[in-house]
């Protein structure tokens, strides 16, 4: 079935989500959520509005080079033309035509106060703007989505010229309408009605965008699917301005789930809890614990009527099975929690733990501690492979044995950036290397000089890179005895992985992550 024609998963973290307060994504934050969502099989990933601020412009034209997606289409965000100017001539026009995004999503008011009195033009302007706009990109080859702004408001207020906006970008070539409940403030029924009254008097295929500032965002999205939307728009986590966007994954799991709507590519709904908590790691915004589907609590059962009834049969209290979403059904007093998870993950990593049972208890609380101390292995599936090869095989995989290593910081008096030197000395195979490394920090220079150590080590394999790496800073339960842990993303140049360290400081959780995630990739390429 091709699910990017017969319906569209639209996931607008990068941009709309990006608008939360707090939240502030790098252009290689952003590449590797983009990464992330890819892997759960969203139809589409809105990147950002090109040449609207640097940060977009430079994400699409790095991710030309290294986002290798193989189910999302990526788009660029933008607004129709200015009124008075020819789309052909529009600078910020040109921006989304030169993108390199096969998909263009346009914003356009449908709300005539807004046209009036924010875009300060005529209605009819406005309208030239949208078929101006849409039909100059399709002749450049892109296809064109309109995100309808303030829709909902506008319907009520002028049915008329709202649906007017939507047939001009229609007749114009748009593909899909999107219409916006950009103030959040819609209930099911409503959405319903007008995403009905849209399709029977337009014709035209219709999404649906919805902010949650009714806390209906995701309700309201499925009863605009129900009434004949065909394209959802959402974030990851819902994030979003004020209280959100529709979270993206409670979207798709109750149309595939509950509604029987084959919405994602078969068998990727599984990687949904571990892409939430993994982007929720790159955003630095801890993942809620009472998230439905994906979160820590949503199959959590504690002591009592719940805790026996599950005993006897889990549907007593579940409304699914978690392994679904790749979650887990967890009972607070029972030796039973995690164990689901850590077979299902042993399973993806090429291990049947299901025959061993001591084995599985043994790691899930292995696990389980090393999470209470700090680390997490949801966004760090090299560091859990490792592990688990170690309780698995008896042994720990090892290439090399740290002898010692070191890390100097100078701070100028200017105030200008620290540059800190890093000695590493390590054996492998007998021989000794003492290498040094310099960088802009501690722990770019730990990085230089443990990779020049390995490329000396083991010249034949591909030389690893550093592409970013998170620091936390984690109340581990004692008080006021915080620890650090620090997720370090590393490429090969043909495929990436992450690995957790945890510390008293930064430098020392980075070095447990660094080494981890060399080892990982030295067993990776066979050595």
């Amino acid at each position: 079935m091709d699910l990017q024609g017969s319906f569209h998963v639209y996931d607008t973290t990068l941009r709309d989500g990006a608008q939360q307060e707090g939240l502030n994504l790098s252009v290689a934050d952003k590449l590797t959520i983009a990464r992330q969502l890819d892997g759960l099989g969203v139809g589409y990933i809105e990147g950002g509005w090109p040449g609207a601020n640097p940060k977009d412009t430079e994400f699409f034209r790095r991710a030309a080079a290294e986002l290798d997606l193989r189910h999302a289409r990526l788009t660029a965000f933008g607004s129709t033309r200015r009124a008075g100017v020819r789309a052909a001539d529009d600078p910020m026009v040109a921006a989304l035509r030169d993108s390199g995004a096969s998909v263009v999503t346009l914003v356009a008011k449908s709300h005539d106060r807004h046209v009036e009195l924010a875009l300060r033009t005529t209605l009819e302007e406005n309208l030239a703007m949208v078929s101006d706009t849409v039909s100059h990109l399709r002749a450049e080859g892109q296809t064109v989505f309109l995100d309808a702004e303030h829709f909902f408001d506008g319907y009520r207020a002028n049915r008329s010229y709202a649906l007017e906006v939507l047939r001009a970008a229609y007749e114009a070539g748009a593909e899909v309408a999107a219409l916006c409940d950009t103030n959040g403030g819609m209930l099911p029924g409503w959405v319903s009605d007008v995403v009905h009254d849209v399709i029977e008097t337009t014709g035209g295929r219709v999404g649906i965008h919805c902010h949650n500032d009714t806390g209906c965002a995701v309700a309201n999205t499925l009863a605009a699917v129900e009434a004949g939307a065909s394209h959802v728009q959402g974030t990851i986590n819902g994030y979003g301005e004020r209280t959100g966007n529709a979270d993206l994954i409670s979207v798709v799991a109750n149309l595939q789930l509950k509604l029987d709507r084959p919405v994602l590519p078969e068998g990727l709904l599984r990687e949904a809890t571990r892409i939430a908590h993994a982007v929720a790691e790159v955003t630095n915004f801890p993942p809620a614990s009472r998230q439905p589907y994906v979160g820590t609590s949503a199959f959590t059962h504690k002591a009592g009527l719940h805790a026996s009834a599950i005993k006897v049969d889990p549907d007593l209290y579940q409304h699914m099975d978690p392994a679904g979403v790749g979650n887990d059904m967890r009972l607070l007093v029972s030796d039973m929690a995690g164990r689901a998870s850590i077979e299902l993950k042993g399973r993806e990593l090429g291990f049947d733990l299901s025959g061993d049972r001591e084995l599985v208890t043994r790691v899930t609380g292995r696990v389980k501690a090393m999470e209470q101390s700090g680390y997490t292995f949801e966004a760090a599936d090299a560091s859990f492979e490792l592990l688990l090869v170690e309780e698995v095989e008896g042994r720990r995989p090892s290439y090399f044995e740290v002898e010692s290593w070191r890390v100097i910081t100078e701070t100028l008096p200017s105030g200008e950036e620290a540059v800190s030197e890093a000695t590493v000395k390590l054996v492998s195979s007998g021989v000794r290397f003492v290498v040094t490394g310099e960088g802009n920090g501690p722990v770019n220079a730990l990085d230089e000089a443990l990779r020049s150590a390995i490329s000396q080590a083991y010249p034949e394999v591909a030389k690893f890179e550093l592409i970013d790496y998170k620091v936390r800073i984690l109340d581990a339960g004692h008080g006021t005895d915080a620890i650090t842990r620090v997720l370090i993303e590393t490429t090969d140049g043909e495929s990436s992985w992450v690995t957790v360290g945890v510390g008293h400081n930064v430098i020392e959780a980075s070095w447990g992550a660094l080494v981890d995630g060399l080892t990982f990739g030295l067993r990776r390429h066979h050595v």
